[in-house]
């Protein structure tokens, strides 16, 4: 089924079916068409229907995109747009891509390709052995305060302008890049492996002299390629012939579409007909392929035999394909390649993935600016209250880099080693184990999310279906009576053989009639009516059983005789959709066992054991637009022909006779949370049936409207069906899903669920999983083709409130053409949204749509290789390692084992390293702040000389040893404890609002630093006597001290750690006084006077901040602390 979906952008004057009520479609269209206008004017012109793409440009969304653009824009980062599109538009004339092409692939013949094609590698690295140096030091140093440590630190190798010792600035900075450098390179090693190791996987080739071996990166399109069981696609192939004796195998996809069933492939008839492998070399035959593209849901091609008189033509579809990185669930294949490398489907549906930069350090490199700007403005003060006398130039440049602390660089190192214990932590967490943290930079994202973009498949749900429900129209059966099902089915074909030969409905009847003569009649036409039901439910669908071959050793040609014991513990069911596994399991549990299938009969088994054989005559498989498939069968043993379909209601209200209860049955299993199907059947003549084949086939040769001739011919057997009777299929959800939806939701934090499944499901796990409260309407957008549709869908929708909102792929991509600004902003408004039939690009586009047009952070969460664009695109990605594989946990940025992880992940984690990051910078600027003030009131005093008050090791111990400690600490601070997080998630709220680090908390730091800097330096300098050590003996202490009670004044809830850390450093300071004779009078450091002038320094500079805090906590307490209380 999945096969069918519509995945690439919508397609100019596409032409589809649509199965609406059609009174509603009407009185929908006139009478809403000119109210619509009227009310909500998306475009300037009622004109504009007629014309697609004509006045585009006066659209409201193209308004709002021309800004001006005048002085104050450059100055205020408009240079850096300009700069960035003049870097785009050299990396682009640099790698210009070369335009895609439609090619002629002749088989086993590379050589005469006309092109050159990419190689088939893999490539995940960032940097190549030349650009990684540059590279990774252009990441460190486009943040400006990497880079103002840079020219600061090269400003000391010129003599005028030396303040200190050089290692003062290069030591910390050395640091910094020798630690962010060796990381870079563990992980490009890693990558570097990863990739070495896919392309060195060893295939088969077929070449006139034989099978020759290739690595996976030396294949070429036009190579012959046998790939094995369970190995591997290794690029994009026609499959031409396979082992198994059918002409058909089974790939798994689930790392290209992220859906775990598999798909059936069939082999290009023509080659699989040909005696022997070798004989693909005698032949003169070539595959047309189209262009490279996206859509891994399409393709269009031919396949020519030239060496025949009557030229053989065949068509090439989707099921000929064999996409790169799909691997072979049965037998052994063969395929020409046709597209490698770049050009595979695989490859074009990847986005590589960015360096991801958080917030919380935009927010600081911001107010490293604004701290330089002061650090200038100072400066230049210093030297016009000098009277610009002398080398001014030379004596401000001094300033700047003496002022240089205001900015300090430990501000880098505190913050990038905060991150790795916050991911330490997280990965220590009882309650989320198996929880990993690939990507160190962005911990404190985790508490800043407004919206969750989630996959359903395998997120929200395990993808386990389980059938639950079996409705007749006067009878229903639940999990709870299948036994009275499979009684009746046991009844009607318990007969011996001759008295049944038919097992047809009319016939599962005789058993009633003799053992329940007596019964009432009724009775007889509800076993008679089960009968019908389970076998129409065994017999329309297309799934396959699959027997695992035990012994033989070579596999695909014994195992078909092997199977034909159809022992039922060793058969597995394989299908491109769960829920007809689910359907045919459950006929099984009853006593009605499908047993074998090909592509041109199956069989089924008795409850006694008597084998019923069917010939398919045609099948009409899912797709999207139908939203049904059907099946012709004609009985073996009685010759009658039935012709069954199953769809979803919408689909099926029309086609099936008068009925009453349809709908509400529909509803109330949908409320319920369970996925519907209508099941019905028609008899046919063989005349009918033959009229029928004669306009099918002729429907399927016609060039023009191939799709619409051949919807019409099977429209006209779809009526007056027989209603059978009504399924209902539950998808169970991952764990505790339901409560942990709740909890982001009172959070604060929207979501929306992004998946490539079909509408209805997409709205029933939305309903079951409760992202959609029971109490919300929802507003299913209809399909759109065109601007005028869109434009009208999206007036209807803006008169809802409240209202979830459920949209196809294809329905947004016609919005976003023409209405992007004004559907976002709609979208934004619902409490949930529920995106189906999304692609992969897809769900990245709606990721980064938000991001642009909300300036919120994003959070992508997925667990399957489609999921990967999204999470690389987010903000913050995180991957859970399910069934799919590990592909979307590797690519993220945090990986999970369950879904309901994500609720500590965000409210307890994300809050502690967002609250304790904003703490930590801003501590760190502060502690810079405070010796730069002391600085400024010491130069201003001494006749504003450009002379460093503290030099050499106290400047490096000040930053490091003697406060390092207690500062750090802060990374174990919390204000709410973890219990109290997950039980008021509101909580959550105010982290969105960044109110613990703006410049309103910043400039409550700035005032703080000059109040403490000013007392400590004017305290030391009245208080000092006769000698200038003494100032800085006094003050340097005072300073110390002052650091240490700030620690302790900033702290939350205090951890053994804080107190130790306090202590130590307390005692590394007055144990370092003793070496510290250059700088310090030691006979003055152990006198009273020195004592009491530094307590009284100190006490002046704490404790009116303590007595505000405190003030502060009693009369305006904080929302946490109100419920700590």
């Amino acid at each position: 089924m999945a096969d069918s979906i519509l995945l690439n952008p919508l397609r100019k004057n596409s032409k589809r079916i649509t199965h609406y009520n059609a009174a509603r479609h009407s009185r929908y269209s006139l009478e809403d068409e000119p109210s619509n206008l009227d009310e909500m004017p998306l475009m300037m012109s009622e004109e504009g229907f007629e014309n697609d793409e004509s006045d585009y440009q006066t659209l409201p969304r193209a308004r709002v995109n021309q800004r001006q653009r005048g002085l104050g824009w450059f100055l205020l980062g408009g240079w850096k747009v300009l700069c960035g599109s003049c870097c785009d538009c050299l990396v682009h004339v640099c790698r210009r891509r070369k335009e895609l092409k439609a090619r002629t692939v002749w088989l086993g013949c590379p050589e005469k390709c006309e092109e050159k094609y990419p190689k088939n590698g893999i490539k995940n690295q960032k940097y190549n052995i030349f650009t990684f140096v540059p590279g990774v030091l252009y990441q460190q140093f486009k943040f400006f305060l990497n880079l103002y440590f840079l020219v600061v630190a090269c400003s000391q190798f010129v003599p005028s302008l030396k303040i200190g010792y050089l290692y003062t600035y290069w030591a910390p900075l050395g640091f910094v890049l020798a630690v962010t450098m060796a990381r870079e390179a563990v992980d490009e090693v890693r990558r570097y492996q990863r990739d070495k190791e896919m392309n060195s996987q060893l295939y088969s080739k077929l070449t006139v002299r034989g099978k020759i071996q290739v690595k996976s990166s030396d294949i070429q399109v036009g190579d012959l390629i046998i790939v094995e069981k369970n190995q591997r696609i290794p690029a994009d192939m026609i499959f031409m012939r396979t082992s198994e004796k059918n002409g058909s195998c089974f790939i798994r996809t689930d790392q290209l579409d992220g859906e775990t069933d598999w798909k059936l492939k069939v082999a290009v008839g023509c080659t699989q007909r040909l005696p022997a492998v070798g004989d693909l070399f005698s032949i003169k035959a070539y595959v047309y392929a189209q262009k490279p593209q996206l859509d891994i849901h399409s393709f269009e091609g031919n396949f020519t035999r030239e060496d025949t008189d009557p030229q053989v033509h065949e068509s090439l579809s989707i099921e000929n394909t064999l996409w790169a990185s799909t691997v072979v669930a049965s037998g052994t294949v063969i395929g020409v390649v046709i597209y490698t490398g770049k050009e595979t489907r695989s490859v074009l549906n990847t986005s590589y993935a960015k360096n991801k930069v958080g917030l919380l350090d935009l927010e600081l490199n911001r107010l490293t600016k604004a701290l330089f700007l002061a650090q200038v403005v100072l400066s230049v003060v210093m030297i016009a209250l000098q009277g610009f006398v002398g080398p001014w130039f030379r004596n401000l440049f001094r300033f700047v880099v003496l002022f240089s602390y205001i900015i300090p660089i430990s501000l880098r190192v505190n913050l990038d080693m905060g991150k790795s214990a916050y991911g330490w932590m997280i990965m220590k967490d009882e309650n989320i184990p198996g929880t990993v943290v690939r990507t160190s930079t962005i911990p404190e994202e985790l508490g800043r999310l407004v919206y969750l973009l989630t996959d359903k498949t395998g997120t929200l749900t395990q993808n386990e279906m389980i059938f639950k429900r079996l409705h007749l129209g006067t009878v229903s059966y639940g999990t709870d009576t299948m036994d009275e099902i499979q009684s009746h089915i046991v009844k009607s074909y318990g007969l011996p053989v001759t008295s049944q030969p038919s097992g047809s409905g009319t016939g599962g009847v005789t058993p009633s009639k003799k053992t329940q003569a007596s019964g009432p009649k009724v009775r007889k036409s509800v076993s008679s009516r089960i009968h019908e039901a389970v076998k129409a439910i065994a017999l329309c669908h297309n799934v396959t059983p699959v027997y695992e071959s035990h012994g033989s050793a070579n596999g695909e040609t014994e195992s078909a005789e092997a199977d034909q014991d159809f022992s039922d513990d060793n058969r597995t069911y394989q299908a491109s959709s769960p829920d007809e596994v689910a359907l045919v399991r459950w006929t099984e549990s009853v006593g009605l066992t499908l047993v074998n299938r090909d592509l041109s009969s199956l069989q089924l088994k008795t409850p006694s054991g008597q084998i019923l054989s069917f010939h398919i005559l045609q099948i009409f498989p899912f797709t999207s637009e139908s939203k049904r498939m059907g099946i012709i069968l004609r009985e073996e043993s009685t010759g009658d022909i039935t012709f069954y379909m199953k769809g979803a209601d919408v689909a099926m209200a029309s086609i099936v006779q008068y009925n009453d209860w349809l709908e509400e049955e529909c509803g109330n299993m949908a409320r319920e949370g369970l996925r519907t199907l209508v099941v019905s059947k028609k008899s046919l003549s063989e005349e009918q049936y033959q009229d029928f084949e004669n306009r099918y086939n002729q429907a399927k040769l016609s060039i023009h409207d191939r799709g619409l001739k051949v919807a019409a011919v099977v429209e006209s057997l779809e009526r007056e069906m027989e209603l059978l009777c009504l399924t209902g299929v539950e998808d169970q959800l991952q764990a505790d899903v339901r409560p942990t939806l709740e909890l982001l939701r009172n959070a604060g934090i929207k979501i929306w669920m992004l998946t490539g499944d079909k509408l209805e499901t997409a709205t029933c796990i939305a309903k079951s999983s409760h992202l959609v409260s029971r109490s919300q309407d929802i507003h299913v957008f209809r399909p759109v083709s065109s601007r005028g549709e869109a434009h009208l869908e999206l007036n209807a929708f803006r008169r809802k409130h409240d209202c979830a909102l459920v949209i196809s792929g294809d329905s947004l991509e016609v919005c976003l053409k023409y209405y992007e600004h004004e559907f976002v902003e709609l979208a934004c408004q619902c409490p949930a949204v529920v995106c189906c039939r999304c692609s992969p690009t897809q769900k990245a586009q709606i990721v980064r749509l938000l991001q642009q047009h909300t300036d919120n952070r994003t959070c992508a969460i997925g667990d399957g290789g489609n999921d990967v664009s999204m999470i690389q695109a987010a903000h913050c990605g995180i991957g859970i390692e399910g069934k799919e594989g590990k592909q979307a946990s590797l690519a993220a940025d945090f990986s999970i084992t369950q879904f309901k992880h994500i609720g500590r992940l965000l409210v307890v984690h994300g809050r502690n390293s967002y609250k304790r990051s904003a703490a930590l910078g801003q501590f760190v600027m502060h502690r810079g702040m405070i010796i730069s003030t002391m600085q400024a009131v010491f130069s201003s005093i001494f006749f504003f000389a450009s002379v460093p008050l503290y030099q050499g090791f106290l400047m490096v111990g000040y930053a490091t040893i003697y406060t390092m400690f207690p500062v750090f600490s802060l990374v174990l601070d919390q204000d709410v404890k973890p219990e109290m997080a997950l039980l008021y998630p509101e909580l959550y709220k105010d982290l969105t609002k960044g109110r613990s680090l703006s410049f309103k908390t910043f400039l409550i730091w700035v005032l703080v630093s000059i109040y403490q800097g000013g007392i400590l330096m004017y305290g030391a300098l009245v208080l000092f006597e006769s000698e200038f050590v003494h100032v800085v003996a006094i003050s340097f202490t005072a300073l110390i001290l002052t650091e240490l009670l700030m620690v302790a004044l900033t702290i939350r809830t205090w951890h053994w750690l804080m107190v130790v850390a306090e202590f130590f450093s307390l005692g590394c300071y007055l144990a370092s006084l003793a070496f510290l004779n250059e700088y310090f009078d030691l006979s003055f450091i152990t006198t009273w006077p020195f004592l009491w002038k530094v307590s009284a320094i100190t006490l002046v500079s704490c404790l009116p901040l303590y007595i505000i805090k405190y003030l502060k906590r009693k009369f305006s307490p904080p929302s946490y602390s109100k419920l700590s209380s």
